[in-house]
């Protein structure tokens, strides 16, 4: 599990492609003063583990479910990336909870300034919405906002100075490609809304009819 609270900025210091897979290193300092081999780690966002290490960076493997529905596929030699470790029961959870496990890509389709914010309007596939709350929390490449605005094919967040500062989203640009995760809690929400629903169709079309048809009565 994650928070959304990006820790570092990381860089891509090698790209190793393979049929339907990826293999990343990437450098970085802060996470690794305690990483160890099998890890999970959040890069832009997206739960991956490390295979190995060194001092100044570390390895992981994409499989293909993740290239598919990622942009980890794109990430090119020096690229910057939003990285996160695992949180612990310890700390704080000063985000939202997070899996690492995306649910879409997003296209930045705007960007305005409001006063000392950026608002970001992501353009969104059709069926994300119903996992959406206005004021209620995503992942936008592994760092938790607030949604400000939710349409049928659009989303909108606001990124405050630190955020910017502190993650990769500050120098993002119109038409480039992000990573969503919905709110765990509301995609159960909205899972057992559905679940509570069968019972009574079900019950419904409960008839003298049905239950002789599928024999339970002679």
């Amino acid at each position: 599990m994650f928070t959304g609270l990006v820790e570092e900025i990381g860089r891509v210091s090698s790209v190793t492609k393979r049929p339907n897979a990826v293999q990343l290193s990437i450098r970085a300092k802060h996470i690794l003063e305690d990483v160890s081999v099998g890890d999970s780690i959040a890069v832009n966002g997206v739960c991956v583990t490390v295979i190995k290490f060194s001092s100044a960076a570390f390895t992981v493997d994409v499989m293909p479910e993740t290239i598919k529905s990622t942009t980890l596929k794109d990430l090119k030699l020096n690229d910057p990336v939003n990285l996160e470790r695992a949180m612990q029961a310890s700390g704080r959870y000063g985000g939202h909870f997070m899996t690492g496990h995306v649910d879409s890509i997003g296209r930045i389709v705007r960007i305005v300034a409001k006063g000392n914010a950026h608002y970001l309007n992501i353009q969104i596939a059709p069926g994300l919405l119903p996992h959406i709350v206005v004021k209620g929390s995503v992942a936008i490449d592994g760092t938790s906002l607030t949604v400000f605005g939710a349409e049928p094919r659009m989303l909108t967040v606001s990124l405050i100075p630190h955020t910017s500062s502190h993650s990769i989203l500050g120098d993002k640009k119109i038409g480039d490609l992000v990573n969503i995760e919905c709110d765990v809690l509301q995609r159960y929400v909205q899972n057992q809304q559905k679940t509570e629903k069968t019972p009574l169709a079900v019950k419904k079309d409960l008839t003298y009819e049905t239950l002789q048809a599928n024999g339970f009565i002679n």
